[in-house]
């Protein structure tokens, strides 16, 4: 009799434990729909909130979890170097996006961050794995993954290396790569005969929402993604705007699809585009400012260096606000290339109009934590030997490629905002970072993180 009873009790524990695990099973998101916005920011978001109507940004703000002061942990901060550590959890460092261009060592010529000689576009140049790689790898192949956007890189970034499709606008039709081959039949029947239109952002959502009926997005238990980029704008049309075409998304998939089983993650690029006026705007207003010439700052090290290693050719390159060393110099007179950028470095901070100069050795063996985003920022296949910090309000000028860009030491908060089934609406003003993102919607739709990625989930 009592064995019995054992019996019975542990067969209802185990009952219980298969049903727990069945409930755990099926509360993991069917889809997530995640949503970068380029140059979103929460203070025009929320500045504009009265305008919204209920089922957009209100909708998200009220029942999702906020977090309000989102930013990255890397400088300098773009739309591609964004994108792509949202989408693999971790930084430029690792990662190899530092930006949307870079300076090709070898041909000593600007490189894409998603041109591709062979396919024309492509991901290779990303060089850890995604959440779509990985939601691939998990699935054994049956989880769909794609990506929309207006530019190529955005759209391939997003979709890693083993997306199903990838569509972005390319002279206002909606282009992809054969890369990404054998292409969806809708995709291709898709991008032939409709256009994105001249609003982009309703484009997409208009391609999204056609996906989700299309590929069978959402219908088995293997989870799906969807990753799609809009462009926020800078006026306050511009967020009405984007509210309408969230809600329209949001609207158009839950209505498709069970709502209990979709995610949704909305993050920003935490960067602001600069324009040809802002330089003239600090001058207008006395902010204190100046031209730094880069061009003239690489002749005068390359005079310095000259007298006292002997008259050479030690500046190869310079390419934004990074120089670069030219090796076979080096060779040839035998010199140290760490003693060569420290004596650079101390040169250089005499200069007006720069505040520091990082070398990267300095960057690889440094455990000073203030330097830590200057690191995360550099990858030492894709920048240069010294990287020269531009006084805040100065405009860098490199007078051979004609290139002007103003300095601004900040980093723009944008809402990391996520919701769905199972998300506790919260509004959480403490700053986070954006490689978190990567792992919380892996423990969401149960698979691993992004093997770059050490970030702790938010929740």
């Amino acid at each position: 009799m009592k064995n019995r009873y054992i019996y019975i009790t542990l067969m209802s524990l185990l009952g219980l434990t298969a049903e727990a695990q069945a409930q755990l099973i099926a509360q993991a998101p069917r889809l997530v729909v995640n949503i970068q916005i380029d140059q979103l920011r929460t203070d025009f978001l929320e500045t504009y909130a009265p305008l919204y109507g209920p089922d957009g940004f209100n909708r998200l703000l009220k029942h999702g979890m906020v977090f309000t002061n989102g930013a990255y942990n890397f400088s300098p901060v773009d739309r591609a170097s964004a994108i792509a550590s949202v989408q693999t959890g971790t930084s430029p460092y690792y990662h190899g996006i530092t930006a949307f261009e870079w300076l090709d060592k070898e041909t000593l010529r600007p490189q894409q961050c998603v041109r591709d000689t062979k396919v024309g576009y492509s991901p290779n140049h990303l060089g850890t794995s995604t959440l779509g790689d990985e939601l691939k790898i998990a699935t054994n192949g049956i989880g769909k993954v794609y990506s929309f956007a207006a530019t190529a890189d955005a759209a391939i970034l997003s979709a890693g290396h083993a997306a199903d499709g990838v569509l972005w606008v390319n002279n206002n039709q909606w282009t992809s790569t054969t890369y990404y081959q054998p292409y969806d039949k809708w995709i291709s029947g898709y991008s032939r005969l409709y256009a994105p239109g001249t609003d982009v952002n309703a484009g997409i959502t208009t391609a999204v929402l056609e996906c989700v009926k299309q590929a069978g997005i959402g219908i088995d238990d293997k989870p799906d993604l969807i990753n799609l980029t809009y462009e926020a704008g800078r006026t306050m049309e511009s967020y009405v705007k984007l509210d309408e075409n969230i809600s329209t998304l949001i609207q158009g998939i839950e209505g498709h699809l069970n709502r209990y089983r979709i995610l949704f993650v909305i993050s920003g690029t935490a960067y602001r585009e600069e324009t040809e006026d802002d330089h003239a705007t600090n001058a207008r207003f006395r902010i204190p400012t100046g031209n730094f010439y880069i061009n003239r700052t690489a002749n005068l090290l390359n005079m310095y260096l000259g007298a006292i290693f002997g008259q050479a050719q030690y500046i190869e390159y310079c390419y934004h606000n990074q120089l670069f060393f030219n090796r076979q110099t080096l060779r040839q007179k035998n010199i140290n290339l760490g003693d060569l950028m420290e004596r650079s470095q101390e040169f250089l901070l005499q200069i007006s109009g720069i505040r520091n100069v990082y070398t990267a050795n300095q960057l690889l063996t440094s455990d000073n934590h203030l330097l830590e985003p200057i690191r995360n920022g550099f990858n030492i296949e894709k920048c240069g030997d010294l990287i020269i910090d531009i006084t805040p309000g100065w405009q860098l000028v490199n007078e051979e490629t004609l290139e002007k860009s103003t300095s601004r030491a900040y980093n723009i908060p944008f809402p990391i905002i996520i919701y769905g089934d199972g998300v506790r609406s919260e509004r959480v003003q403490t700053p986070v970072t954006a490689d978190r993102i990567a792992p919380t919607i892996a423990r969401s739709i149960r698979i691993r993180a992004p093997n770059a990625c050490s970030a702790v989930p938010l929740f």
